[in-house]
């Protein structure tokens, strides 16, 4: 199993990005899963508590609220990494530009690139 944790092993792993992301949405979803849990518990605990009109174990409240935050933390985590990797689209937008960079000249090329870049310019001003 992948650590996520470690962004050398993620860097050095021979996994595709597309099965990175796969990974990740699938442990992103499974601490989803662990975090509604305990919050479920801590809503049910907290029901128990308003009926008997007592108190709730302040060391078990700790200890679910700390496992939440920690899980909360790894997910943050996760996002991160899942926005680190690279975008499918934008490496078939470079592959196209490649392929259509060599069709034309250099001249012909720049004259392109420059209208490229006030395209859609003069309609918002």
């Amino acid at each position: 199993m992948l650590d996520f944790n470690d962004p050398i092993a993620i860097s050095q792993t021979k996994n595709t990005p597309d099965e990175l992301r796969a990974a990740v949405r699938t442990k992103i979803a499974e601490l989803d899963d662990a975090i509604a849990k305990i919050k479920t518990q801590l809503a049910a605990a907290d029901m128990r508590r308003q009926e008997r009109r007592g108190r709730l174990d302040a060391d078990w409240y700790h200890k679910a609220r700390t496992a939440m935050r920690h899980l909360q933390r790894e997910r943050g985590e996760l996002i991160a990494v899942a926005a680190s990797l690279p975008d499918p689209r934008a490496e078939l937008k470079d592959r196209i530009i490649a392929v259509a960079r060599t069709y034309f000249d250099p001249a012909d090329w720049e004259s392109i690139v420059e209208r490229a870049h006030t395209f859609g310019k003069e309609e918002r001003n």
